[in-house]
């Protein structure tokens, strides 16, 4: 097995950011398992399943297909926009609290990590259920200004404070739910994102890797 990371924390803190910058530095895959919830919810709402219908909604992650990666595909059709949409936003975090679903997904995910021998995987799960046995655990904070205002442009809604409001919500969701919380990994780095640029996000985790930074 090779370099694995990972990279965890709640919404708009960077993930998806640091974690492709990580990986073109590595020359590492990247994953954003956060996508694969996301392209399951999408499905979900597409076939008119309730998404707090644990048994539906487990069904359903079990046979759809999913491709992620600079586009998301869900069953052959591009659903990289859709799966950023308020609806999948809103249903999100009550498809990922099944136990079903997690399971399937996290099994998904970890044959990725198999297949390519390493990568750089982020997530709310990743060092502490995914890959337990990383080579970097990485957790994620950021001022709650900060994350809102990304996530706000990310979506290119203008009203800041009911994303705020929102992702107040779903960490609340993601961390208080029964099957694989939110949190941080023994043994993880925390690291603030607010005030830093990528490039020295990326250069601080590039640090930590055991054997050191191979830019050094």
């Amino acid at each position: 097995m090779g370099v694995v990371v990972a990279i965890d924390g709640g919404s708009g803190v960077g993930k998806s950011t640091l974690s492709k910058a990580l990986a073109g530095h590595l020359g590492l895959d990247h994953l954003d398992t956060g996508a694969m919830y996301r392209a399951v919810t999408h499905a979900v709402l597409e076939a008119g399943v309730d998404p707090t219908n644990g048994e539906a909604v487990t069904e359903l992650a079990q046979r759809v297909i999913i491709h992620v990666g600079a586009q998301v595909f869900v069953d052959g059709d591009d659903a990289t926009e859709a799966i950023r949409g308020p609806e999948v936003t809103a249903a999100v975090s009550a498809v990922a609290a099944h136990p079903g679903v997690r399971a399937e997904l996290v099994a998904r995910q970890r044959a990725w990590v198999a297949e390519r021998r390493g990568g750089v995987v982020e997530g709310r799960d990743i060092g502490t259920v995914v890959c337990p046995d990383a080579d970097l655990k990485i957790y994620l904070v950021a001022d709650e200004a900060v994350r809102a205002a990304r996530r706000a442009a990310d979506e290119a809604r203008v009203d800041h404070a009911e994303v705020a409001s929102d992702l107040a919500r779903r960490d609340q969701a993601d961390s208080t739910r029964r099957h694989d919380p939110l949190r941080m990994a023994d043994g993880a780095l925390e690291v603030d994102t607010s005030h830093h640029s990528v490039d020295e996000l990326v250069e601080l985790v590039l640090d930590q890797l055991p054997g050191g930074n191979p830019r050094a």
